[in-house]
């Protein structure tokens, strides 16, 4: 028999406290949706009242299996809770759960809202009895209850005592600050435990400060606790919060969690987790941190030549899970470090057959170790590996050939007479036997200049005519320069994220001592590999030119 340890999502309110992060209303619903399908049991969706957006988005939000729960603060000194208005806005979101913060830290009482002990325990208590006698599930938010506990311990256990007992379904043992070390987590949160809060009653969220909220999360449930609350990406403020993208891989496939716990996530579910994570990224406009667990891109990849080799002859030598488990996927790179075993596992991955003492291998090998040493960096852009060692093996199609490029950047008075840019670029391409020329301004909607790169990238992906509807859906994520060699025979290194509507990314890598160069050479590689992959046929040329 498994227990069920229950998951509380708080994305969408605390993880929207992240410097720099803020949802619109079609945003929070795409992510709620997400949430749904991959299977947390609550969605936290804010604090209606509190912005419009929560409280637009409240009033639209989606159906879903989940419970959804809006976040407030408890009931404040000398009104009843009936009639206090900031609790009826977030009553007033009618959803089936309401969390309440409220102080369990003695200094923060006295100090932060300048009241008695005895009127904040009054207040915890009749606000949680207020939502319960509206039909109403109700969390118990123990702000700053650790850091309360070692301070004053008598009087946190109290605090959350009155909760309880008012009729709480959960009370939410929370590290506020992040600095409670997961041994300490773990010994106070089996002492709430013994002062008789029933461990299935007991939730824990940790923020990440220490840099150990996923390990005080899962200390608090070796310690009893049955709800466990983070957010995607672990996102949060300051240093953010417990990593559900760690937590819920971890609970699901870990011992002893895995065979101790119901955590109502599928195994179908967890292989959706690295979209999920991505996608999020996506909505904030994000570089997906390459060496998260479970699902970074870098997760999985094996670049020394020893590893490698041992993951030919059996991946779980240097894998702790196959990636396939959570959506993620093996990668061995290619550097100047890189094996014959590196090499013969990296083409397999891309499709490309060959043998064992097959001699392109060590002509590969000497062409990446060559590159490498004017400035190129294969570990990180794979697809133009795969380029590379089709182009050598003669396996590489000419889809199109450039003929020229340009792209100016021009300072001009505005119509406001301020002086502001206008990149401009140029490109002819010939595909078969016609020329195509393509002129693109690097303008975004506010009409603000987005550099010549951009110029460039609109340009290149405007027009190619029978490829186009392959390359529509194909959208720069990030784009990172390194000089390299420095003085002056310095060169310049551009790796381009690229990002299709499969969902699929790829890098590719540029290298000229001009910046526009080594960028174009790179969104070249970008194109060209998705025509690979797509599957595409090149046009042939008849000879005869285009009237």
């Amino acid at each position: 028999m498994t227990e069920r340890l229950h998951l509380y999502d708080t994305t969408l309110r605390d993880g929207q406290q992240t410097q720099g992060v803020q949802f619109s209303v079609p945003e929070k619903i795409a992510i709620a949706e997400a949430l749904d399908l991959l299977g947390v049991d609550y969605i936290e969706g804010g604090w209606p009242g509190a912005n419009p957006t929560d409280s637009d988005f409240f009033a639209a939000r989606p159906e879903t299996k989940a419970t959804f729960t809006a976040f407030g603060m408890t009931k404040r000194a000398g009104r009843s809770a009936a009639n206090d208005d900031v609790l009826a806005q977030v009553m007033n979101a009618n959803t089936p759960a309401v969390c309440l913060v409220g102080k369990t830290h003695d200094f923060h009482v006295t100090t932060a809202l300048g009241i008695t002990l005895d009127e904040n325990i009054e207040n915890i208590s009749a606000s949680v009895a207020h939502i319960v006698a509206q039909g109403r599930e109700a969390l118990f938010d123990a702000e700053h209850f650790f850091d309360g506990y070692k301070a004053n311990a008598p009087y946190a256990l109290d605090a959350v005592l009155a909760a309880y007992e008012a009729g709480a379904r959960w009370v939410v043992l929370c590290d506020t600050n992040g600095g409670t070390l997961p041994q300490e987590i773990h010994d106070i949160t089996r002492a709430v435990i013994e002062a008789g809060i029933p461990g299935d009653r007991l939730a824990i969220h940790c923020h990440d400060d220490t840099g150990n909220a996923v390990a005080g999360s899962l200390a608090a449930i070796d310690a009893g606790a049955r709800q466990v609350q983070g957010t995607l990406n672990g996102l949060g403020e300051r240093c953010g919060n417990a990593n559900l993208t760690s937590l819920i891989p971890t609970l699901l496939l870990k011992e002893p969690y895995r065979s101790r716990f119901d955590i109502g996530v599928t195994e179908a579910a967890l292989t959706t987790l690295t979209r999920v994570s991505r996608q999020l990224d996506d909505i904030l406009n994000r570089v997906p941190l390459r060496s998260a667990p479970y699902v970074g891109a870098s997760a999985f990849t094996h670049k020394a030549g020893l590893h490698a080799s041992a993951i030919l002859k059996d991946p779980s030598t240097y894998e702790h899970i196959e990636p396939a488990l959570v959506g993620n996927a093996r990668l061995v790179p290619m550097s100047n470090q890189a094996g014959q075993s590196n090499l013969r596992k990296r083409l397999a991955e891309a499709g490309i057959g060959i043998d064992k003492g097959d001699p392109h291998l060590g002509e590969i090998l000497d062409e990446i170790k060559r590159r490498e040493d004017e400035g190129y960096a294969y570990d990180g852009a794979q697809a133009s590996f795969e380029l590379l060692a089709r182009r050598m093996l003669g396996q590489l199609p000419q889809f199109f050939e450039v003929k020229r490029y340009k792209v100016t950047v021009e300072r001009r008075k505005n119509r406001y007479d301020k002086m502001v840019s206008l990149s401009e670029a140029v490109v002819v391409v010939k595909i078969g036997d016609e020329k195509k020329l393509s002129v693109s301004e690097s303008l975004d909607a506010t009409g603000s200049d987005r550099g010549p790169v951009n110029a460039l990238a609109r340009a290149l992906g405007k027009d190619l005519g029978p490829y186009q509807a392959c390359i529509d859906d194909l959208k720069l994520v990030d784009f990172k320069v390194r000089i390299t060699n420095g003085g002056t025979d310095a060169v310049t290194r551009v790796i381009i994220d690229s990002e299709d509507g499969r969902g699929r990314r790829w890098s590719t890598v540029g290298v000229s001592p001009n910046i526009v160069d080594a960028s174009f050479e790179a969104l070249l590689d970008a194109i060209n590999w998705k025509l690979v992959r797509d599957g595409l046929e090149p046009v042939r040329a008849t000879g005869i030119a285009a009237q």
